[in-house]
């Protein structure tokens, strides 16, 4: 009788403990995994497709949830290392060591090819400011304001702020259209994982001040012709740099949405075409934001409420 009483004792019991292990606090959280899985795969997938090398760092500022892949190899930055020389003149104007409304002349020795504006004007003479040399670097990529700046900041500072900020695999190593420095191997480097930390460090405010966060965030915002900006839509703010070179694409920046901005690094060399570069970059763009744009508006169950 008394094992019978037992017995009985023990199947509401055991219930009870199978309903509490699927209602304790996150379960709910299965499906979000599950998304998480889908979006892992399709990354994976998209790198097994594509004839060359694809790095990838993806990392949701709202919960810290990041999606990684080859994000410590070290890609050519091509374009997206002026990013770091943005922030060394943002760094050097709070300290007191230049001025963004100081101007500068442009002159005959300090233009090179690649364009596309600086090269052309300044005849029979120019002075331009530096802030304006800023946004001509990110904006229109322009290579004589990149240069103009490295020698207005010094390459070594760049590198030692990079070094500071524990950003090792970071290197400005030759300037703009320096052909010579990249035969030699001396090519601007990153990989994935540093340059999205770089931009987290940017975002938590550890390396500039409010104002010249804002002014980086704003320059790296304006339109541009770039993969992440075409894959959201309008009305999106993405601030990003991309770059290109021979067999090389990559893009890296922000994109701000309300409550799940993330930041999105995509690095890819040795390509053949290397045209894929670019629609790899706008294919992954588009799958990561879809992906949390889907959280961005979802019920913690999944229904999108229409605004219609």
């Amino acid at each position: 009788m008394r094992e019978q009483s037992s017995k009985l004792l023990f199947w509401p019991i055991f219930l009870i403990a199978i309903l509490f292990l699927f209602n304790l606090p996150g379960r709910a959280d299965n499906k979000i995994s599950l998304l998480e899985n889908q979006l892992t795969a399709q990354l994976r997938s998209i790198s097994d497709s594509l004839d060359g090398i694809l790095g990838i760092a993806i990392k949701d500022l709202s919960t810290g949830k990041t999606f990684f892949l080859n994000e410590n190899e070290v890609f050519p930055q091509a374009s997206s290392i002026k990013i770091t020389i943005l922030l060394e003149v943002l760094k050097q104007a709070e300290e007191g060591r230049l001025k963004l409304d100081e101007f500068i002349n442009l002159t005959p020795e300090v233009k090179v090819g690649g364009g596309p504006i600086l090269a052309f004007l300044g005849n029979p003479s120019l002075r331009i400011s530096i802030k304006d040399l800023c946004i001509l670097m990110v904006v229109l990529s322009d290579n004589t304001a990149t240069n103009i700046l490295i020698d207005r900041v010094g390459m070594k500072a760049v590198n030692d702020r990079l070094i500071s900020l524990g950003l090792t695999q970071t290197k400005l190593r030759r300037k703009m259209m320096d052909l010579k420095a990249a035969e030699e191997g001396r090519e601007n480097i990153s990989t994935p994982l540093e340059m999205m930390t770089l931009l987290e460090k940017v975002w938590k405010g550890s390396v500039l001040l409010p104002a010249s966060r804002q002014e980086f965030f704003n320059i790296l915002a304006l339109p541009k012709d770039s993969p992440l900006q075409q894959a959201v839509p309008e009305g999106i703010v993405v601030a990003d740099k991309p770059g290109e070179l021979e067999a090389v694409r990559c893009d890296s920046g922000v994109v701000f949405l309300k409550k799940h901005p993330y930041l999105i690094c995509v690095m890819t060399t040795y390509l053949s075409p290397e045209a894929d570069g670019n629609a790899v970059i706008r294919k992954i763009g588009r799958l990561v934001f879809n992906h949390f744009d889907r959280l961005e508006r979802s019920s913690e169950y999944g229904r999108i409420i229409s605004e219609k």
